[in-house]
């Protein structure tokens, strides 16, 4: 007698953390860690109350870009509504 097995239906969802999907959990992380770097070199060359507000600055700045970005989804892509000829110079025309 065959055995039946539960099928994980979602393997094809993208990964999804505190909020941020697939490749943006990578952005955000970029953002934390280059906001602790810039941050920790602005604290150590020139004042730790400046680094603090630029360590601060660039981690929520770098996550809201992300978040507003990532409203326009995994696989934004640009929209044009008119038609572009392309001739053989390689230039655009807007028809």
């Amino acid at each position: 007698m065959a055995r039946k097995y539960a099928v994980y239906k979602g393997l094809q969802k993208p990964l999804i953390f505190k909020g941020f999907k697939g490749k943006f959990i990578y952005w955000g992380l970029g953002f934390l860690l280059a906001g602790l770097v810039s941050g920790a070199l602005t604290m150590s060359l020139i004042n730790m109350w400046l680094g603090a507000s630029v360590m601060i600055g660039c981690i929520v700045g770098g996550l809201l870009f992300t978040a507003g970005k990532q409203k326009g989804g995994l696989h934004a892509k640009s929209r044009v509504n008119h038609i572009l000829i392309i001739n053989h110079y390689g230039r655009k025309i807007s028809v």
